[in-house]
């Protein structure tokens, strides 16, 4: 059987001109010094995830543009800026770092798409934690396995996710607090370590924070593999792999700074953290989140 050929002419008058218009010519003149300047750096020296995709653009006065239009599953919608966003992260920040957490540390997030999930991940950041992002689907076995191997030290996660998980908290002797976020009950005498409710730790945390100094070598996110050839294995990413993720935003997804983008990866998986989370935020652009 044979099948025609599709040729559609490329459109020459494009509404707005795109990141990449010559491929070869961006290619051939491409040098990774050049394109470290595209970035801020932290003030004084160092690079950090957080400050790349949310402070920055509060530091350079586009603190009001919106960040994140949000709705969830029953209709509710809610609308954060990039200086709001910056708030709610240093808050969580805060409140790890008073729950103990210090550079290095692995705090987990278990978490549908609610606004607390993209807090607590930039929030870790700041502080210089080890953020390891767990798919919502995920059952009890392989959450284990993830908390198990990462050493993980913070859990944050929901009543109805934590009901999920409950039979495995004791087989997880790193595990010391786990911050429960969003409405509903939860039981307390299941689990060695502590419990925390994500509202209470927030409303008493303030809004400022000095970030870590982290540099591009230091670890960032922890990712673990399927595990469809045997124990799911993690791959730790630093704060230097920032520049791939902003840079494939940019000439790949070809995000520019007033547009309004949705990604429909969860965050628990690669995809979702490079490209739902730090690609966009690092290009200063608006998120659409659906729960």
């Amino acid at each position: 059987m044979s099948y025609p050929t599709i040729h559609k002419q490329g459109d020459q008058a494009p509404r707005k001109r795109p990141n990449l218009v010559d491929y070869d010519g961006t290619r051939a003149a491409f040098r990774w010094d050049d394109a470290r300047k595209e970035l801020d750096g932290l003030p004084g020296g160092g690079l950090n995830l957080g400050y790349e995709a949310i402070d920055r653009h509060v530091a350079s006065g586009r603190g009001d543009k919106v960040a994140m239009l949000w709705e969830g599953r029953n209709g509710e919608q809610q609308t954060y800026t990039f200086a709001q966003t910056q708030a709610e992260t240093n808050r969580f920040a805060n409140a790890l770092r008073t729950l103990g957490v210090r550079k290095g540390d692995r705090v987990f997030t278990f978490l549908d798409r609610v606004p607390s999930i993209y807090f607590a991940v930039f929030g870790a950041l700041k502080l210089g934690a080890v953020i390891g992002p767990l798919f919502s689907a995920f059952g009890p076995d392989p959450v284990r396995d993830r908390l198990l191997d990462s050493g993980a030290k913070v859990l944050v996660t929901s009543p109805e996710l934590k009901r999920k998980i409950t039979g495995i908290l004791r087989d997880l002797p790193a595990l010391e607090t786990i911050i429960i976020a969003g409405e509903g009950s939860y039981t307390t005498d299941d689990f060695h370590g502590r419990y925390v409710r994500y509202e209470e730790i927030m409303a008493q945390a303030p809004p400022t924070f000095q970030i870590e100094r982290t540099t591009e070598n230091d670890y960032s996110i922890m990712h673990y593999t399927s595990g469809t050839t045997g124990k799911p294995k993690g791959a730790a990413h630093v704060h230097g792999s920032v520049l791939a993720q902003y840079l494939t935003g940019k000439y790949v997804l070809d995000l520019q700074p007033e547009d309004i983008y949705w990604c429909t990866a969860d965050p628990g998986w690669v995809t979702g953290t490079s490209y739902g989370l730090i690609a966009p935020w690092t290009s200063g652009v608006t998120q659409v989140i659906y729960e």
